[in-house]
């Protein structure tokens, strides 16, 4: 089952599935094509906006695992 973790790149995650998309834009993260997202790990990000990054994590991971 693929996963993500909070030291991966936004770019990381993105590249597992696209479909994490919405979960970032639902959490204000509307960075995905900005440049910081090739560098920018889901924790930096989470930190940036305002949120726990283990409550990002968890929900790009349950996502993930309906796709099993």
């Amino acid at each position: 089952m693929a996963q993500v973790s909070k030291d991966m790149t936004i770019a990381e995650a993105i590249s597992i599935d696209q479909g994490i998309i919405p979960i970032l834009m639902s959490k204000g993260m509307h960075c995905i094509g900005c440049p910081s997202s090739q560098v920018e790990t889901l924790e930096e990000a989470a930190f940036v906006h305002g949120m726990e990054s283990d409550g990002l994590v968890n929900a790009i991971n349950e996502y993930l695992a309906t796709k099993e």
